[in-house]
C-alpha cells in the first residue's frame, strides 16, 4: 500500500505542471483605481439608454456591445488604437454586471489575456464611489491634456 502511494506521488511530482496562470475574469470597484493606474482600459458596454438612466463614467470608452469584440481585437483592422496587442488590461463594464462577464468568455476565446468584467458593473461602482476613478489615471490625464491642448 505504501509502496502505490510512493509511486502515486512520484508520478504526479514528476508530472508536467503548467506554469500559466489562471485567466482572471474579474475586478472589483475597489481595485478599479489600482488598475486604471497601472494602464488599465476601461470600456462602457451599456448601451446609450442605460448611460442615461445611471450615468456616465468619465475616462472609459463607450463602445457598444456588438462592437466591443472587433474595436479591442489587435488584428483587426477596426480596432482601437489602444489595441497594440493581446495583453492590453480591458476591464468592461455593464449596468449590473452580467453582460460584461458574457462578453469576457468571448473574447478571452478570441485571444485577449487580459480582459476582465466589473463585478456588480456600473451599479457596484457608483455604491463604491468609484465613478471618478478611471479619471485618475496618468494615461487618461494625459489624453484629455492633449485633446484639451487643441
Amino acid at each position: 500500500m505504501r509502496a502505490a502511494l510512493v509511486s502515486s506521488v512520484s508520478a504526479s511530482v514528476s508530472a508536467p505542471v503548467s506554469l500559466l496562470p489562471l485567466a482572471v475574469e474579474r475586478t472589483y470597484p475597489t481595485e478599479l483605481a489600482a488598475a486604471v493606474a497601472r494602464g488599465a482600459v476601461v470600456v462602457d458596454v451599456r448601451t446609450n439608454a442605460q448611460r442615461d438612466v445611471q450615468g456616465t463614467l468619465p475616462g472609459a470608452l463607450a463602445i457598444s456591445a456588438e462592437l466591443v469584440a472587433d474595436r479591442l481585437d489587435p488584428s483587426n483592422p477596426g480596432r482601437l488604437a489602444v489595441a497594440v496587442d493581446q495583453d492590453v488590461e480591458w476591464i468592461l463594464v455593464s449596468a449590473e454586471g452580467a453582460d460584461s462577464h458574457r462578453l469576457v468568455t468571448g473574447l478571452q476565446q478570441q485571444g485577449l489575456r487580459r480582459v476582465t468584467h466589473m463585478v456588480g458593473g456600473y451599479d457596484a461602482i457608483k455604491s463604491a464611489h468609484m465613478v471618478r476613478a478611471v479619471t485618475q489615471a496618468q494615461h487618461i490625464l494625459a489624453d484629455v491634456e492633449r485633446v484639451t491642448a487643441h
